[in-house]
């Protein structure tokens, strides 16, 4: 892949400084980059980095390009700029279109136009599979399910009976999407299981990180909106539901109808509750525990932060001690109380 530097600049939207014809090959970071390469610098605290830098453009701010020369391409948000970049010089592999032998393939199926269904693939009855959508090695697609147009499903994924997945959605290896949600009622001690009949809805131009599940709604469906990007390892369980442009980062937990809104970002280890909500534009830091309805947009966190093994040991018995430090702390105010009133007495 080529593309001169002005070509990089119509698809970026960026201002362009510098030699419109000069070629560019990839994006690499600053340390790494030749004359072929473009980079970018967003931040012009690191501005000294670029006398060392050898790459042949850089994308940059209007504040850093006042302070630089060079090819430049200018733009208000340069990690942005380097991330469409990036999409253009991608060199990531994808299977041309073919149906492998070995795939078994059910009735009433329908296939779009040059889709890939690769090397043991499973797919039951009555799918749908969307144009250019590629389904890799492994991969089982449960009956009735819906894959949209351009999207891509990688190895030994499973995809339950009655998922639907809508277009330009990545799924990475080994997600489970559609499993029976945690539903049981308690009997005088026996477990009676609660089919979980609903399904799983996926939006559009969705990301799930590998190894993730997604457990489908008890009688509702469990609802996954459009953008919304979830990293490795996060549990969702059923009948949640995830509002747009949503981003949850690796190993967090989200337990049973909880309903998180739109633009949030939630950080690792999260643990989130089941029957709550969070409302739009909620940020929530690393291992946070929620344990109530988040109402306000703004930033959330619980837990503590790491400390010296011993310092970490006196705090956690000072901890213990806080309900009889609290009680022996409500004794002293009483006695205060006492002994001010028996002295205003005492002027009277």
């Amino acid at each position: 892949m080529k593309k001169t530097l002005q070509e990089l600049a119509q698809q970026l939207g960026a201002e362009l400084q510098g030699e419109p014809q000069l070629t560019i090959t990839a994006v690499l970071p600053l340390d790494k980059a030749e004359k072929d390469h473009i980079s970018f610098l967003s931040d012009i605290k690191y501005l000294s980095k670029i006398s060392e830098c050898q790459a042949g453009a850089l994308i940059v701010t209007p504040e850093v390009a006042k302070e630089t020369t060079g090819n430049l391409l200018v733009m208000a948000n340069p990690y942005l700029g380097f991330a469409k970049a990036a999409q253009i010089f991608d060199i990531t592999p994808c299977p041309k279109a073919a149906i492998h032998p070995t795939a078994q393939i059910g009735d009433d199926v329908s296939l779009g136009k040059d889709v890939y269904i690769g090397p043991n693939v499973v797919i039951a009855d009555g799918v749908a599979v969307g144009d250019y959508s590629v389904i890799e090695a492994g991969t089982y697609v449960g009956q009735g399910s819906k894959i949209g147009a351009h999207s891509r499903v990688y190895p030994n994924t499973v995809l339950y009976h009655g998922v639907t997945l809508g277009e330009n959605c990545i799924i990475h290896a080994n997600v489970v999407i559609g499993s029976d949600g945690f539903g049981y009622a308690n009997d005088q001690g026996e477990w009676v299981k609660i089919p979980q009949v609903g399904g799983v809805v996926i939006g559009n131009n969705v990301e799930i990180g590998a190894h993730t599940a997604i457990d489908r709604g008890a009688l509702e469906d469990t609802v996954i909106g459009n953008g919304v990007i979830l990293d490795n390892h996060i549990h969702v369980a059923h009948n949640v539901k995830i509002g747009d442009f949503t981003a949850i980062a690796g190993c967090t937990a989200i337990a049973g109808s909880a309903v998180i809104g739109k633009y949030c970002t939630i950080a690792g280890r999260v643990s989130i509750l089941g029957h709550l909500s969070i409302c739009d534009k909620a940020h929530i830091t690393a291992t946070t525990f929620v344990n109530k309805s988040i109402t306000k947009p703004g930033a959330y966190s619980s837990g503590t932060t790491h400390q010296d093994n011993k310092e970490w040991q006196k705090s956690a018995i000072r901890f213990r001690q806080l309900d009889s430090m609290w009680r022996k702390m409500k004794q002293l105010e009483k006695e205060v109380l006492q002994l001010k009133n028996d002295r205003d007495t005492e002027d009277e």
